[in-house]
Order: C-alpha cells, then sequence, then structure tokens
C-alpha cells in the first residue's frame, strides 16, 4: 500500500477545514497509508522586509527538508508549478510510486515555499494560476489526490 503524506506549514484551526480533511483522510483510507504532517509557520513582523521573508521561508525550509521521508518522492504545490487534469495527476501519481515507495505533497505557509524546496522536489506542481488560502490548499489536494486514487481503481467519484 502506498504511503502518502502531506507535509503542511501551519496548523489548521477552522472546524470546517479539519472536517473536510478528515473526510478525505477516512476515504483515502481505502487506497493508501496517509498522514499529515504540520510544521510550525514562522513568525514575521508586522511589515516583514523581503529580507525577513526570506529568513523565514529558509528556517521552514530546513524543517521541511527534515520531514521528507528518505526515499520519497516529493511534490512540491507552488503556483509556478505545473497544472494537470484529475486524469493527469492520477498517471503522475501512478508513475512516481512506480520508482518510490512514498509520495509526499509539500504546502507551504501564507509565503509559499522557499526555492530550496521546489528546487529539491521531483515535481513542481499548481491547482491554478489562482491564489487559494494555503489551509484550503490542503482540503484541495487532499481531495484531488483521493480523486486520482478513485480514477486509477476505476471508482465512480470521479465524472
Amino acid at each position: 500500500m502506498l504511503d502518502i503524506t502531506l507535509i503542511c506549514v501551519g496548523r489548521l484551526k477552522e472546524r470546517f477545514y479539519l472536517d473536510a480533511c478528515a473526510e478525505y483522510i477516512k476515504r483515502l483510507g481505502a487506497f493508501c497509508k496517509i498522514s499529515v504532517r504540520e510544521l510550525t509557520e514562522e513568525r514575521k513582523s508586522s511589515s516583514p522586509s523581503a529580507a525577513e521573508t526570506d529568513a523565514c521561508l529558509l528556517r521552514e525550509a530546513e524543517a521541511i527538508k527534515k520531514a521528507v521521508p528518505k526515499g520519497a518522492a516529493a511534490i512540491a504545490m507552488c503556483v509556478e508549478g505545473v497544472e494537470m487534469s484529475s486524469e493527469e495527476l492520477a498517471v503522475t501519481m501512478d508513475g512516481l510510486s512506480r520508482k518510490a515507495s512514498k509520495l509526499v505533497f509539500i504546502i507551504g505557509g501564507s509565503d509559499g515555499l522557499h526555492g530550496s524546496v521546489k528546487d529539491a522536489a521531483d515535481l513542481r506542481l499548481s491547482m491554478s494560476p489562482m491564489t487559494f488560502p494555503h489551509h484550503l490548499a490542503r482540503v484541495m489536494v487532499l481531495e484531488q489526490i483521493y480523486r486520482a486514487f478513485s480514477i486509477m481503481n476505476g471508482g465512480k467519484y470521479h465524472k
């Protein structure tokens, strides 16, 4: 069974996000071993300079790199990544799972991901050119992983 980890910078607090994530995690249990690892989002001043933001992103990057399991294929969620249909994501996940027994989806905090995390990833993936709150992105990624498994297994969920 494929092992999938979501590494997320920031903690979910809102009940509606928690409930949505819990529902997809429950559904995914039929297809994979899924876990979510929340990392602390670095605090910045109220009006951070570019240097301060970059320093915070670098500290988050170090924590992310430590959290990625050895041998895992890493997928960095970022707006400049490649956009895929759900069917293309299913094919991509299937291909990556043939090369690695673990997949890791990395979702940055409110400032995104440091360039070093993106550079180290096996894939840069974008959900859209639009900007979404990183908490909503977590729900969306879980839903798309579930949809990809549904596609791979010929399920009825994907229409």
